[in-house]
């Protein structure tokens, strides 16, 4: 049976899952879907199309509404959900690859600057948020129970 479009990206997000960004290559997610790597090409044309619709696939939840404080922790659930799943949805927010559809609505409700403000707060806590808890989990660093509340105290910031 064929693969489809959506069947690479939940090969991508399983890799993902497993090795990390710096591992999810297109060669192993061909691996993990039993397939040659050219065969990818018949869904996505490159890598960061594949990145981008891994970010779509990881934000797809994330409503927006008409409180900004609420998106925003939203966001970053859905993104600490994922193993490096702040630094696959910020790549493709940076070089502005896949849906902006939350950058759009908040912008609709607050301003663009402060919409782009407030991602890039979430993407960067969210970032480190999941670095120290991986180097926690290795023994590396011991657990910051501070980082929720941190978070919240720095949304609010912005936010104000």
């Amino acid at each position: 049976m064929a693969n489809t479009r959506d069947d690479v990206v939940s090969g991508a997000l399983r890799v993902l899952d497993a090795f990390g960004l710096e591992f999810c290559s297109m060669r192993r997610v061909a691996s993990e879907l039993g397939v040659q790597p050219s065969a990818l090409y018949h869904h996505v044309p490159d890598k960061q199309t594949l990145l981008a619709l891994m970010a779509d696939r990881i934000v797809a939840g994330v409503e927006v509404g008409d409180d900004p404080a609420k998106a925003a922790h939203a966001l970053r659930e859905a993104m600490l959900a994922v193993r490096d799943g702040a630094d696959v949805v910020a790549t493709a927010s940076a070089f502005r690859l896949g849906d902006s559809r939350i950058e759009n609505e908040l912008a609709e409700l607050t301003t663009p600057d402060l919409a782009r403000t407030l991602l890039l707060y979430v993407f960067g806590h969210t970032q480190a948020t999941q670095m120290h808890r991986q180097a926690a989990q290795i023994g590396i660093l011991a657990e910051d129970p501070d980082l929720d509340a941190s978070f919240a105290r720095g949304l609010d910031l912005i936010l104000r």
